[in-house]
């Protein structure tokens, strides 16, 4: 996939910008708050209709704007597509594909392949459960519209049921109504398991080579799916938890509690690993994601990476770039010493200042 060109209007500190990027490297480099992560942001949003800083919609409108709007033209598959955006101050997003508006933010999903790359992920690892299953959900909503469906209808239906566990003294049959919902939670959280296992097994054979290149072959990385419960168990066990869901007024039991263990030479790196071990994974995570939604679709990802080469040492730093070959990217920046340094080949430079963007020779290499 190659996006062909962005142009964005009164989103964040942007009044009005179009650009075309190159289908190689293009970096955005000037000061901190310049507005490059904006960008990479307003691309994000265009491929996904989500922002990764998980703000509300009326955050990414420009100041003293009603709407924001982000216009996208990929390419896939030597196919043309064109993505239509408003962002609305106090109603849903307004979405159109090729001039045709759809129902649901979620039909934009697997349009176009991106991966988001942040220092924010560099503590997926160390940081609590909800981050990996984010990440879980990101991922899979992007190869898979099966499981786009059954999520949305769980967190759907597990939002009723919370709401019915918290009112339930004025909620008429509400025993009768916890019945319903559980059982929709099953038929839609199973599918969730089901996929969740298979992805991950899938993304070990991916991680476990990338993350003995990274580590020099010191290392072996397993990732280990810890569902809350089994698919087949999961009816069973919302029984078992009836009354304490009930007591304790929340659900309890279902995918909304899985998380993702990280274990390297058989030790638990949410928990006992190194910082140095927790950031190599990290980025192995990232890089096994590029190739496995490349092998899952028959489709090159997009790989936006916000300023996430301050946060790596120089070994990391080389393993990253040098992964990102044949890849449309789009990498922030403050500085281009590292580029410089390892005369890294740049094929479109644009300095980034107060919302404005100057196309710059810079240094190719």
């Amino acid at each position: 996939m190659i996006i062909s060109s962005i142009e964005i209007k009164d989103f964040r500190n942007y009044e009005g910008l179009y650009l075309e990027p190159d289908q190689g490297i293009n970096i955005f480099y000037g000061s901190n708050a310049a507005g490059k992560t904006n960008i990479l942001e307003a691309l994000y949003v265009g491929c996904t209709s989500a922002s990764h800083r998980a703000v509300k919609d009326r955050e990414l409108i420009r100041f003293g704007c009603d709407e924001a709007h982000i216009k996208l033209y990929i390419r896939k598959k030597s196919l043309d597509y064109r993505i239509d955006m408003h962002i609305k101050k106090n109603r849903s997003k307004g979405i159109a594909i090729n001039s045709v508006p759809i129902r649901k933010a979620s039909e934009l999903l697997g349009v176009a392949n991106v991966v988001f790359f942040s220092p924010e992920d560099l503590s997926i690892i160390k940081n609590g459960p909800s981050e990996r299953r984010r990440f879980l959900d990101t991922e899979l909503c992007q190869i898979s519209s099966i499981y786009t469906w059954n999520l949305i209808s769980y967190q759907k239906v597990l939002n009723q049921k919370n709401r019915l566990l918290k009112e339930q003294e004025n909620i008429r049959d509400a025993e009768d109504v916890l019945d319903i919902y559980n059982s929709q939670l099953v038929s839609y959280g199973s599918v969730l398991i089901s996929q969740r296992k298979i992805f991950t097994e899938s993304l070990n054979e991916c991680i476990q080579q990338i993350h003995s290149g990274i580590s020099g072959g010191k290392e072996d990385i397993r990732l280990m799916y810890e569902p809350d419960t089994e698919e087949e168990a999961f009816e069973e066990e919302l029984k078992k938890c009836r009354k304490s869901e009930l007591r304790q007024r929340i659900s309890l039991k279902g995918p909304h509690r899985d998380d993702l263990c990280f274990m390297i030479n058989n030790i638990d790196a949410r928990h006992f690993g190194s910082q140095g071990q927790q950031r190599t994974a990290a980025l192995s995570l990232k890089l096994s994601e590029i190739q496995l939604i490349r092998d899952m679709t028959g489709d090159q990802p997009v790989l936006l990476l916000d300023d996430v080469l301050s946060e790596l040492d120089r070994s990391r730093q080389t393993m990253l770039l040098e992964s990102i070959e044949g890849i449309q990217t789009m990498i922030s920046c403050t500085g281009l010493d590292d580029f410089i340094d390892k005369r890294f080949h740049i094929d479109r430079l644009f300095y980034v200042e107060n919302g404005k963007i100057t196309e710059t020779s810079g240094r190719k290499n």
